[in-house]
């Protein structure tokens, strides 16, 4: 990450912010790395301003907080990014529905130690 990512990342709202245990970003699986990894990269790749993910990620946890959903951090993350995506046009709701079915057969696995 350059240094106004982690700034902007290090800024964000407590009602929004990282999950952190002394000071140490916190992540409780492989997938939440890669989500929190993905979000940055393209937002450091301009595909999106971070104040947009930040938007949507505000509106997920809000919901998620007015409907009483059982979701994770991380979760709400994710879903922050797939709806920026799509809204971006980044990926289609079929590209993304194909990459979730892979993932949850098993058909598909991302864990650079399991090469």
């Amino acid at each position: 990450m350059n240094e106004s990512t982690d700034i902007r990342i290090a800024n964000m709202e407590d009602s929004i912010a990282l999950p952190r245990s002394n000071g140490e970003l916190v992540f409780e699986a492989p997938w939440e790395g890669r989500a929190f990894g993905m979000a940055v990269a393209l937002n450091e790749d301009k595909q999106y301003e971070w104040s947009e993910f930040q938007g949507r990620l505000a509106e997920e946890i809000a919901e998620a907080e007015r409907t009483g959903a059982s979701s994770t951090y991380y979760e709400r993350w994710l879903a922050s990014l797939e709806r920026l995506l799509l809204e971006k046009g980044m990926v289609t709701p079929e590209e993304l529905d194909s990459r979730t079915a892979e993932y949850a057969s098993g058909q598909r696995n991302d864990d650079w130690h399991d090469h």
